[in-house]
Formats: structure tokens, sequence, C-alpha cells
């Protein structure tokens, strides 16, 4: 956003020295003439910036001018990341902190820059749980965001899917997700590689007294989108053939399953009337029973038999109920 680059734009001067638009327009990706516009904004709201002509010059701050992004703490400065956050913030044990945080970033600002960013608390909100999914009930998150910023690990009882169902593990703890509305620890618990943990199922924690230290090469992004890939992969289990109707694939984009959607779209249209037949993939015969019933008659199961035979006895049965 606009106000972030303005206060970029004025760290960088801040911090280099004099640089060049060509210099500034570098480190912000963006055009020469939008830093001219950026540097004009920002000498209007009350900054003094100058600038030099010729090979050796570019644009400066006033000697001993400085903004007065003073006095921030350790705690505060890691908060900064999760601004527009309130609801995550506060569930990690954060939200006085960021709170702190936020009027020291919002005095140090420049009146103009002020004025946008309370704009931007006006006007944008993240609600991030799912629609009709409660958000998970983690009592051990702080004790786990804890152990990451400080890296120490822990000793967890944790309650899995699969028999046996309580197990305990001593974990290092390298990062925390939150996924619509769900916490994830990825941590090291003894096997090659990381492994994902949801948080809610912790039922016991203990920080212990022993540091430990990241491989160099992991990265917490990196990490979740092939995590999140492989499993995403790992629950198709078959393909289905059907028939959607326009209506029916709207209604699907609506529900949202990236896959289904895809291999929808790849699919051959049939003329007349706009439907489509493809072949999607699909968990198990139970559960593609249930998402594909969402659809009600705007699709239609081609293949397998199997499928196609549970859809037709659960509409029979529904008619028979509705008289």
């Amino acid at each position: 956003m606009r106000a972030g680059r303005l206060l970029s734009l004025l760290l960088l001067l801040q911090n280099r020295g004099r640089m060049t638009a060509a210099e500034l327009a570098a480190e912000l990706e963006v055009s020469v003439r939008t830093v001219y516009r950026d540097v004009e904004s920002l000498t209007a709201a009350g900054v003094p910036i100058y600038g030099e002509p010729g090979h050796d010059g570019g644009y400066a701050l006033v000697d001993g001018y400085r903004t007065r992004l003073t006095g921030l703490t350790a705690d505060e400065a890691e908060a900064l990341f999760l601004a527009g956050l309130p609801g995550p913030a506060a569930d990690l044990g954060l939200g006085s902190v960021l709170t702190a945080a936020e009027l020291k970033l919002e005095a140090a600002l420049p009146t103009e820059l002020r004025r946008q960013a309370r704009r931007i608390r006006e006007r944008f909100h993240l609600d991030a749980p799912g629609w009709y999914r409660e958000a998970d009930d983690a009592p051990h998150l702080p004790a786990v965001a804890a152990a990451v910023w400080q890296r120490r690990a822990v000793h967890v009882r944790y309650r899995r899917w699969y028999a046996p169902e309580i197990v305990e593990r001593r974990l290092e703890p390298y990062g925390i997700v939150l996924k619509a509305g769900r916490w994830y620890v990825v941590a090291h618990a003894g096997a090659d590689t990381p492994r994902t943990y949801r948080i809610s199922q912790i039922l016991g924690l203990r920080t212990l007294d022993e540091e430990f230290v990241p491989p160099a090469d992991f990265d917490l992004a990196s990490y979740w989108r092939a995590h999140t890939a492989q499993l995403q992969e790992s629950l198709w289990q078959g393909r289905a053939e059907i028939r959607i109707s326009p209506a029916g694939a709207e209604r699907l984009r609506e529900i949202g399953v990236p896959a289904v959607i895809d291999a929808v779209e790849a699919g051959e249209e049939e003329h007349p009337g706009g439907w489509r037949r493809a072949l999607i993939p699909i968990e198990s015969l139970t559960h593609a029973e249930g998402e594909l019933l969402r659809l009600g008659a705007h699709v239609e199961v081609v293949s397998p038999p199997e499928l196609r035979e549970r859809i037709a006895a659960t509409a029979l049965a529904l008619a028979a109920r509705y008289g």
C-alpha cells in the first residue's frame, strides 16, 4: 500500500543517506515517476527532503532529521509483524504489546502518513477463521509461541487421530502457522524432516531447558507450501466423471476446492446448455457423495457406477421423505 511505501522511502533515506530516484525505484520496485510523486507527498507532509541535480546528485534528508520511530521493545518489534491481526496477536499473548507498538508507530509518522494509516485501519479487517467454523481452542498456544521465539525445546502430550491416540514427544518448534482459524506448529521430533502438529491437540506441555538451532536452509513459508501441496495430493483416492451445469460450476467456485475447479474448467463443454463433462479427483465415495449432493440437480455423476448409485439412492430417499 502507498502509506507503507512512503514510510519505506523515508527510512531508506534515513538509513542510507543520499539516493537517486533510480536507486529508490529499484529498492521499492516502482517506477521513477512514482518516486517523484512520493517525494512530493512526503515534502508536502512536512518531511525535509531535498534534491540535488547532477551525476552525483539525488534525494537526501536535511542533516539531523530523523523519524521519531524510537522506544520499541523487542516484543513490540516482533508484534509489528502481526499488524492487522489483532485476534491472532491476542491468541499469542501479544495483544497489549501490539497495541503499544501501533501507538508508538502512529506517533512517529508524519501527519499525512498518520491519516493514511488510520484510513487503512478503518477500511480493512482480516477475519482468519472460515465460515461456519469455530476457531481452535488452543490453551497451549502462548507457551508454544514462547518456545518458538526463544528456540527452546518442549515436551508435549499430544492427541492424534490414529492409535495409539495419546503420545509423548520432545519437539523443537521451528515456527507457527495460522490456517483458517486453526493453529499449527512445525517442529522437529527426531524424524528426518519436520512435521506439523495441530496446537489444539496438545494436551500438556513442559518447556525444557534445552536450546536448539533450526537448519540454516529451513524456510517456514516454503515448508508450508510443500506440506499443504503434499497433503492435498494424498487426499485424492480416485476420480469421478461428472456433468455439471454453468450454475453448478459457479456454485463449485464458491465452495472453493481448487483441484476440482481446475478439473471442471479443463473439461469439455457440451452444447446446447453449456454443461461441461469433466474428470474430477475425489477423496472417497462417501466424501464425494456428500460434496456433490451440495450441488443438487446441477451435477450428474457419470462414473464410477458405485458413486452414481449412492447419489441416486440418496435422492430417492429424500424424495420419499419429503413426499
